[in-house]
């Protein structure tokens, strides 16, 4: 442990940020005489995760997406409708896909070492930083660290902290029930029981499906309240006879519009969840990274400190009025969903969530929200 070995960058976390970084590092030829080394304490061979995201037309992960759709479904409790969403399609990628296809490319470049070791602990020493893992020490000019603990951003009590938390079964059902060109994107048909919960279907064939609970809530469930749900959904919602459960995933995403800013410091970046790249209105953190990833580089080629880099905008704001309402309403979530879809065409839900909105745009969306709540939230923001 004594001997540190030097690296130019060094990425901590092979997810999404952290490959989808090392992955444009190495494309670009300002870091081609650069040495990269890439640290996760997992192997990246199982498929631990599902990103799912929407996209007009073709897109750079089409390679590995591994099914899409061209309609959503929404049912509220009292406003049910199904949706086609061109030019808009709703997209899913494996995450042993893209770890697969991604850490595949990166054995190309001999300036990139992977190595499968658990970091302990991470320090700025301002001329470089140093890299402790469980077996070796390294050191580099600047670091890159995904590593997400809630206690990042619930030691503060000026912006919420809720969480998108949920258990997905994927299922094969002995009677074909589900639609193969449709998403289930929202079902608050269930019981709320004081929260945001809704059922999530991705259906594989008209006999396999993803079908996952979720919840907008700032605490978790015990185990078996998630179970106890999908299965009551699956059979008595779906009423697809008997089911046999064939991989599960589980998770939880902060939703936040606490910046992480603090945590950064001159030679170290918090890039995904832990620099706050998930959205926070929404959880969706796949194409906030693809969209993040290229201004880290360009910023990176700056030579500037790594703290003075800001993703904050508008939409920073509009999602903080969300948080606030259902940090003080979570029971409420489900009419706030119900108002927009009941409003808005989807088309126009992505692209505002996407921040992709012109100022006239924002204001059709915003005016398709419940007023009270948001003018309330609004209000306590300014005053």
């Amino acid at each position: 442990m004594e001997n540190t070995t030097y690296f130019d960058y060094i990425i901590i976390g092979a997810g999404a940020a952290g490959l989808m970084l090392a992955d444009a590092m190495v494309k670009d030829d300002f870091f081609s005489s650069k040495s990269i080394l890439l640290l996760d304490k997992d192997s990246k061979f199982l498929n631990d995760r599902t990103w799912c995201f929407w996209e007009k037309g073709e897109g750079k992960f089409d390679s590995i997406v591994s099914k899409k759709w061209d309609h959503i479904y929404f049912a509220g409790q009292k406003f049910t409708k199904a949706y086609a969403i061109a030019p808009y399609s709703y997209k899913m990628v494996r995450g042993v896909d893209f770890y697969k296809t991604h850490l595949g490319r990166l054995k190309d470049h001999p300036n990139l070492t992977f190595l499968q070791e658990a970091v302990v602990n991470v320090t700025d020493n301002h001329s470089s930083v140093t890299v402790e893992t469980t077996s070796n020490n390294y050191s580099a000019a600047k670091v890159f660290n995904s590593i997400f603990d809630y206690k990042m951003a619930t030691h503060q009590k000026k912006y919420p902290v809720l969480q998108q938390h949920f258990l997905g079964w994927t299922v094969k059902t002995e009677k074909p029930v589900f639609d193969l060109d449709q998403v289930t994107y929202m079902d608050f048909s269930i019981p709320q029981k004081g929260n945001t919960r809704f059922m999530y279907i991705l259906p594989f064939s008209k006999k396999e499906a993803l079908v996952e609970y979720t919840l907008f809530s700032a605490d978790l469930l015990p185990k078996k309240a998630y179970k106890n749900a999908l299965d009551t959904y699956v059979k008595n919602d779906l009423q697809c006879g008997a089911y046999e459960i064939t991989e599960t995933e589980q998770g939880s995403i902060p939703m936040t519009s606490y910046d992480f800013s603090e945590h950064h410091t001159e030679n170290i970046r918090y890039i995904g969840t832990a620099g706050g790249w998930a959205k926070p209105s929404t959880g969706y953190t796949f194409m906030s990274t693809a969209k993040k990833v290229p201004v880290l580089i360009d910023y990176l080629k700056t030579g500037k400190p790594l703290n003075k880099l800001s993703f904050k905008n508008r939409f920073w704001f509009y999602d903080l009025l969300f948080l606030d309402v259902l940090d003080k309403n979570n029971h409420q979530g489900h009419q706030i969903f119900e108002s927009l879809f009941k409003k808005c065409p989807p088309q126009l839900i992505f692209k505002f969530l996407d921040e992709e909105t012109n100022i006239l745009e924002d204001l059709k969306f915003i005016s398709a929200c419940p007023t009270m709540p948001f003018t309330k939230a609004l209000l306590n923001r300014i005053f």
